[in-house]
This record gives C-alpha cells, structure tokens and sequence, in this order.
C-alpha cells in the first residue's frame, strides 16, 4: 500500500513539474524571449534562376569604361601599409534584412524564405502549427502551413488513434454471434428431427418449405433464439463511432493541404524550414509580403496563440519593366485621286442597243446603278468627277458587228444615265439650295458640279467567257477541256466561234453563259473633297505593336512576341529575353543603336551566358548614359550578383 501511495505522489510531482515547465516556456514566449520567425536564406541559394559564374580566388576585372578608359574592377579592401588588394568572397549563411528583391522570368516569381523555430521553443509534448500569409495587390492567401510535432505529441496522437481502433474492434459486425445457436439446435433435434436434418443437408431450403416442416419460419426461429439485449447494445455502439473518435483522436494527424509536418525527436537545435512558393505574375504586381502566425499545441488544445510576425518583403522586378512604351506609327499614302467600279447586267433586245427599264432582270441591275449614283453624289470625303461606261456584247455573230454593238449599248447606257444623274443633281441641288437668313446677307450652298460621261466598247467579252466555263458546274470536264482546247488554238475570234457552234455543248454557252457576257461596266473617278495635292503623307498609330506591348506590360510573353515578332525591335528583344530565347535576342539587340537601354538589355544577356566581362561593362555604360539603372541593377539577379560580387555601384 505504501508503495502505491509513493508511485502516486511521483506521477503527481512529475505532472505538476510538467505543467510548472510548460508555463514557464509559454511565460518566456509570451515576453518575447523565443519566437518563431521569418527570414531570408543566405545568397548562394539565390537567385530565383540559375547564373553561370565561373569560380575565381580574386574578383577583379578589367574593362572599359563608357567614355574608353580602361578600369579595374575589383572588391578590395586596405591592407596595413594602406594598399588595396583584392578580396575573396564570403558568403553569409543568414540574410537579416527584411526584404529582397526577385525576379519574375516567364511569368513565374519563387519566392524564397525561412521558417525558424528557435530550439528553446521545442518541446516534445507541444506540435507548432506556423501558417505563412501572403499579401499580394491587396488580397490575402494563406499558404500551406508548417507542422512541427514533439516526439510525446505524436506518440499521443497514436495512443488516441489506437484507442479509437480498439473501440472499432469491439463493435460486432457479424450477426450470427447474436444467435444462440447451440439452444435452437437442441431445439430442433429434440422437437423436429426431420428438420434438424437440414443441418448437414447441402440442399437450398426455402424459407416456405421450412415453415411447412414445422409450423414457424426460419426468421421466427432465428429471432427467437437471438440475444436481443445484446443486439441493442451493439447498435448503440456502432452509433457513437463519431463520437468516440472525437473522444479518442483529439489531436487528428494531418496529411493533406501542409507543407512539412516533421517530428522532431531531439531538440538539439534551432529548426529552420526553407520554404519556397512560386507564384503567377500579373499586371501592377511590384510587392509581395509573407507574414508568419500560428499556434501551439499541447494534448490538442491550443495553449498559445503565435502573434504575426514581421513581414518579410519581397519586391518583384520583371522584364517586361523595360518595354519601350513609345508609340509607334504607320507611313499611310493617301492618293488625292481614287477610283471605282462595278458592273450590272443589263439585258439588251436581240441585235439592239436600247435600253428596256423593265427588261428580264433590268429593274433591279439598273436600280442598284442609281442606287451607287446616289451615294456618290451626296458622299461627304468624295467628289465624283467623270464616269466611263463600258459595254460588251456575247461573241455570235461578226466581230465587227458585235464591236459597233457594244459601243452602241454603251452610248446608249451613258445616255440614260446621264439624264438619271443630271435628274439627280438638280434634285439634291434643289435640296441642298436652301437659303439661309444672316441678316442682310444670304448664303446659297453650292450646287454639285457637272459629271461627265464616258462611253467606249468593250467587244465581245471573251475572257469573261473562259472564266464562266472554267468555273461552270453544269458542264462536263469533257465539254470543258474540248472549249479549252479551241480556245487554244491561235485564230480569229469568228473562226473560234464557228468552231464551237459545231460542240455538242455550244447550245448549254448559247443559252446559259453568253447572256452573262452582255454587261455594262461603270468605272466611277473621284477626288477628294478639300484635298489639292495629288499625295499626301500621314501617319497612324499602329495598333497591332501597341497590342504587343501590352501583351509585355501583361507578361503574356508568347502573345506580345507573336505580335512583335516581325518588327525585329527593341520590345521584340525583351520579349524574346522574358522567354530566355537568349540567341535571339542577342542577334536583334546588337544590330540596334547602343542606347542605356540596350546595354543593360545586353548585360543581362551576357551575365546569362556567364561572360562577366562583356556583362559589368555593358552595366557600367547603362548606367552611364541613364542613371535610373543604377537602382535597376539590384532587382534583376543576373546584375545584382554582380554588383555584390565586384562592389559596384559604390559611388552612388
């Protein structure tokens, strides 16, 4: 009895120890003393791309200056007799600061960070949950969080989990073992023999020929010979299977939707998590911020809230920051003289050449004409100045004859036209001829100008027929290829029509495709209204290089250098360096004038290509003809690994 009592008065020391530790560390917490944080890692596993540098023992350089003098580049510091040698490179393995600059390339930015747990806010009975936040153009997104699990903590969430399995176990999921099988045996051997000989008999039973053996059914035996009490007992079991599980497992174990969930079983150190999430840009995107909250648990329950931290700021420089937003413009020749024309079909009597307005399909032919007139005449960026009529004529019959024909049909259609126009001069005159009271003085608008009338024949119309039956689909390739044949032949047009008067289709082109031949043909003469020179030049906004650069503004990289692709400029090189098609833009920048712009593009591109050389002299003259690159420089890690390398920059 002595003995039970000691070991219970140990365990109750050991706890109230426990607990007087646990207090104490939440205490030191609480004051600040231990905090989980963010921070940056060290360079060397920066930056957000790989840069190839060639490993050297001095950093030093010689190169030529923007105005042709030769430098030495060189981190130095002072020795004892006050020279200054050259230096080796230290890397540090913890960056305090509290920003960084990144790079987006390709439309990505991986943003790169630490979570620190100092080792004295470990504990084995606690599990850390630490969740990032990231604040990005105003919008907030909690990332994947960090788990930290003492070894006495998972070995409690398996204790609940074991519990909770035994309790599983005890539930009985086959219903035979609610039967009291031995009881109903003896029943039936005793009372029904003939039935209990089913028992080794392999033979499906019914359940109505087993109620016909002895008065009741197989389930009214079963259910009275079932322990019901037992039965109910289970049934409320499986029933508190949540309940039980919430009991058991307070502290459930985490497998989906975290980062890292890591079980320390010493705590010998700090811990430190390097985290690294990779985020799409977009528009107006320049900062990023993590900050880092959480909370401690212990048994399952939170014993202590972390607070935010600090946030870590991450300025994001792209490429598409050095698109060249000038507007662009098209050379556009306008012609002070222009011209138009159509053509009608207007049918004509056999033989004759005048006009029938109400003629087969005249009234719509000659409707549209007018129709066209008008617009013309009251059109307000063009003056109609002549008109030249054309008409051709089907070739049956003499050349001659068809010739004087067609210039008949044309005088004719000139003519009627002609009246048609004048008929709507004076009626617009009329219309516009309104007299407008200003005082004493009245101001008439001007009348339209006289329009002058052309007429010339156009024979028989030959090429429009090769065209008709080339693409004629009620004729067989037979029947066309013997019209091509004829058509080949180098004779006089009579002679070529006698000949296919004698094809068995000739009486299909009769009917069907010379009616098509007779046309008029209208070739309409303008100038423009208020314009004396016969060309100007003007220019216009290219639409389609503004939309690439838009693209660029956008990172949608693949776009904007589809659209600038064929201009072979300087927005094009930066849309082929966001998409590290590095050649490309290399052979584009060094046939461009040698801007700050097209340096610093350069130095890029040479700092890519591991010639620091050719890359630290192209940034020193960048920032030379434009010192904005100064400040530039750190953003995009191809130069800022160099400007920390070789100190530059340290003037400014």
């Amino acid at each position: 009895m002595k003995n039970l009592k000691f070991i219970g008065l140990c365990s109750t020391l050991a706890i109230a120890a426990a607990a007087c530790g646990t207090h104490k560390k939440i205490e030191q917490i609480r004051a600040g003393e231990m905090q989980a944080r963010l921070a940056l890692p060290s360079d060397s596993s920066l930056p957000t791309r790989e840069i190839k540098i060639p490993e050297k023992t001095r950093d030093t350089l010689q190169i030529v200056d923007f105005e042709g003098h030769e430098m030495l580049i060189m981190n130095a510091i002072r020795d004892e007799d006050g020279e200054m040698v050259a230096t080796e490179r230290l890397e540090a393995a913890v960056v305090t600061a509290r920003f960084r600059n990144v790079a987006e390339r390709r439309g990505r930015v991986d943003l790169e960070f630490q979570v620190i747990v100092p080792r004295d806010m470990q504990d084995s009975r606690w599990q850390l949950r630490l969740d990032p936040d990231m604040y990005i153009l105003g919008d907030s997104l909690r990332l994947d969080p960090v788990i930290i699990t003492g070894r006495d903590y998972r070995k409690a969430q398996l204790r609940g989990y074991e519990q909770y399995r035994r309790f599983l176990n005890s539930i009985i999921t086959d219903t035979t073992r609610f039967i009291n099988l031995g009881a109903l045996e003896i029943f039936l051997e005793r009372n029904i023999p003939e039935v209990y000989a089913f028992r080794n008999d392999t033979t499906y039973v019914s359940d109505e020929q087993f109620a016909s053996a002895y008065g009741v059914t197989e389930r009214q035996a079963v259910e009275h010979y079932t322990w019901q009490l037992w039965k109910r007992w289970n049934r409320r079991r499986a029933g508190r299977k949540e309940l039980m599980y919430h009991r058991f497992v307070k502290a459930p174990i985490i497998t989906e939707g975290i980062r890292l969930d890591t079980v320390l079983q010493n705590a010998d150190g700090d811990f430190i998590y390097n985290y690294v999430q990779t985020i799409n840009t977009r528009p107006k995107l320049r900062r990023v911020e993590i900050v880092l909250s959480g909370d401690i648990k212990e048994q399952g329950r939170r014993i202590y809230t972390i607070p935010r931290s600090e946030p870590l700021t991450f300025y994001i420089s792209s490429i598409s920051g050095l698109a060249d937003g000038s507007e662009r413009y098209l050379k556009k020749i306008i012609e002070r003289k222009v011209e138009a024309n159509t053509a009608c079909y207007i049918e004509f009597p056999q033989g004759k050449a005048n006009i029938d307005p109400s003629l087969g399909n005249n009234p719509g032919e000659i409707g549209r004409i007018k129709g066209n007139f008008r617009e013309l005449l009251v059109n307000e960026t063009f003056e109609l100045d002549s008109i030249c009529v054309e008409a051709f004529a089907s070739p049956e019959g003499q050349k001659k004859s068809n010739e004087a024909l067609s210039e008949r049909r044309a005088k004719a259609a000139s003519e009627y036209f002609a009246r048609y126009a004048s008929h709507l001069r004076d009626s617009l005159s009329r219309e516009a001829g309104v007299v407008l009271s200003l005082g004493d003085e009245a101001l008439e608008i001007q009348k339209p100008t006289e329009i002058s009338f052309k007429s010339r024949s156009g024979g028989e119309n030959w090429q429009m027929l090769d065209f008709l039956v080339e693409s004629d689909e009620g004729l067989k390739d037979a029947a066309k290829k013997e019209y091509a044949r004829i058509a080949g032949l180098n004779i006089d047009p009579d002679m070529r029509e006698k000949q296919l008067s004698r094809t068995p289709h000739y009486r299909y082109l009769r009917e069907k495709l010379y009616p098509r031949l007779r046309i008029v043909k209208f070739n309409f003469f303008l100038h423009r209204k208020g314009m004396v020179k016969d060309t100007i030049h003007t220019t216009e906004l290219d639409t389609v290089y503004m939309r690439g650069v838009q693209c660029l503004r956008d990172h949608d990289y693949e776009e904007a250098l589809k659209l600038l692709q064929p201009y072979k400029d300087f927005n094009t090189a930066v849309a082929y360096v966001a998409l590290d098609r590095n050649s490309s833009a290399m052979e584009i920048l060094r046939g461009l004038e040698t801007t700050g712009a097209v340096n610093y593009l350069l130095a890029i591109l040479y700092s890519r290509e591991g010639d620091e050389k050719n890359a630290v002299q192209c940034y020193i003259h960048a920032c030379a003809q434009e010192p904005s690159y100064v400040h530039r420089g750190n953003l995009d890690p191809e130069i800022s690994a160099l400007i920390r390398k070789y100190d530059l920059n340290k003037e400014q």
